[in-house]
This record gives C-alpha cells, sequence and structure tokens, in this order.
C-alpha cells in the first residue's frame, strides 16, 4: 500500500502526536542538567524542580505585597482583554464581511478601506493607541481588534463570495428580498467559517495582547513575561508561556467542538 493511502489509527494517530513533544521535553532535561551540573545558580534552563517551585509560588500563594494569586490574576486579566478583542473582532467581521461579500455597492465602498487596514502593521500603530485611548483597558483591546478584524473580515466576504451562485438565484427566484437573502441564506452558510476564522485569528490576537501588556500594564500574563525577565527569571517565563499555549489550545478546541455540535453538516475535516 503507498504512504499517501496509509491512515492511522486514532491510537496510533496520538501516539505519534505526542512522540515530538516527548523528544522536545527529553531534549530540554538533558541540556537542563548538563547546564546546572556545571552551575547549579544558572537561570536559562531552571529544571522542573525549579520550575513546580516558581508555579506553586505564583499560583497558589498570595503574594505578599498584594495578597493576590498573581498567576490567576494575570489569566483572568488576559482572557478578559483577548475575549473582548476577539469578541469585537469577529463580530465586525461578520457584519462587514457578510455585507462586502453580498451587496455589490457596499463592497466597491469598502473593500478598500478593509484591504489597506489589513495590510498596516498593527504594532505599528500601538504608540497612537496608548496617544488616543490611553494606558487602560480600552487600548488593548482595540489593538487585538485592529490587528485581527480587517483580515477576518476578508476571509469572510470571501466566503460569502464562494457560495453557490445556483443557491442565490433559487433564492431571489422564489422572491426573497436582500435581507432575507443575507438572514436565510447567507448567514447560515457563513457562521461556521466565522468560528474558524476566529480560531486562526487567535494566534495573531496573542500576539497582539502580550505585546500591549508587556509595553503598559500591571497585570496580564505578557505584562509578568516582561516584568521579570529583567531578573532573568526563566522558572517563571516558562511555566507562563507553556501556560499560555495550554489556554490557547483549550479555547482552540472549545471553537472546534462549538462548529461541530452546532453545524454538524459542516465539513471540519481534522482541523
Amino acid at each position: 500500500m503507498r504512504l499517501i493511502n496509509r491512515h492511522p489509527s486514532r491510537l496510533v494517530a496520538l501516539t505519534l502526536g505526542l512522540i515530538p513533544f516527548a523528544l522536545l521535553v527529553l531534549i530540554y532535561g538533558i541540556a537542563s542538567q548538563a547546564r546546572l551540573a556545571e552551575n547549579p545558580s544558572d537561570k536559562l534552563l531552571p529544571g522542573i524542580t525549579q520550575m513546580t517551585a516558581a508555579v506553586e509560588r505564583m499560583a497558589f500563594e498570595e503574594d505578599r505585597r498584594s495578597g493576590d494569586y498573581l498567576m490567576l490574576k494575570d489569566t483572568v486579566a488576559s482572557m478578559k482583554r483577548l475575549g473582548m478583542g476577539v469578541g469585537i473582532a469577529a463580530t465586525l467581521a461578520l457584519v462587514i464581511g457578510i455585507l462586502n461579500g453580498t451587496l455589490p455597492l457596499f463592497r466597491a465602498n469598502m473593500t478598500p478601506l478593509v484591504s489597506a487596514a489589513s495590510m498596516v502593521p498593527p504594532l505599528a500603530i500601538l504608540p497612537i493607541l496608548f496617544i488616543v485611548f490611553g494606558l487602560g483597558e480600552l487600548s488593548k483591546v482595540m489593538l487585538i481588534v485592529i490587528g485581527t478584524a480587517p483580515v477576518m473580515m476578508r476571509d469572510m466576504a470571501q466566503r460569502v463570495r464562494e457560495l453557490p451562485q445556483e443557491q442565490l438565484i433559487k433564492i431571489q427566484t422564489l422572491g426573497a428580498n436582500s435581507w432575507q437573502v443575507i438572514n436565510r441564506m447567507v448567514l447560515p452558510q457563513v457562521m461556521p467559517r466565522l468560528i474558524d476564522s476566529v480560531r486562526l485569528g487567535l494566534g495573531p490576537a496573542w500576539l497582539f495582547l502580550i505585546a500591549a501588556e508587556a509595553i503598559a500594564s500591571t497585570e496580564g500574563l505578557g505584562y509578568r513575561i516582561f516584568l521579570v525577565r529583567r531578573y532573568l527569571a526563566m522558572d517563571v517565563i516558562l511555566p507562563y508561556v507553556l501556560w499560555i499555549t495550554i489556554l490557547a489550545i483549550i479555547i482552540d478546541q472549545c471553537l472546534r467542538l462549538i462548529n461541530r455540535r452546532l453545524f454538524p453538516w459542516y465539513n471540519v475535516g481534522g482541523n
């Protein structure tokens, strides 16, 4: 049998998927032990014991100054900003994307602006956002919106234009007006595609969130990482990076599950 026709079982696929992670952990463990053997005070590659102690201190012990559980406080702050930013971006992408894809007059008017906005490097305008919106929550949320919404708008508009023209002709033949075409034909079919677009936008959204928190914030996962970097506290930085990765995976898989449950007809494949 040709390799292109061989499909692994679930157990085999799971095992194959875990192998690269196991290798990375093994390589890190060997490198960490080698450095600590030469210098027990080395901070570049902390051992599992050091990172476990740091997690216990950050997540399960109250901070002496504030009395807060810092890891929990940072997580709540970051997730709130991320949720607001992605939520607003998804709403704008749904509305403007559908209108761009459905109404030729609206497309002629808005597509150039959306295309231009999607080409602007969001981090380049971060100082402008801080000047206009201040150093509070709004500027951080707006960075996520500006960084993710235009690309999602373009994706949604393209998805709308890819809908079969036969459907559009049939629904108009049955007497549907523009609103009914959007509400009954377009919207149900692009909703699962919107969730896919949000999943793809989560990576950039995290990037913009961490960047904003690193520059101007007093709490958040990005803030904490850049705060402790001055002390070379890799025992804190590495668990925080791992925690961000876990959160991103959980959110992605939740969206994937929602897509499958709400839209079982939509072929999400292995994504």
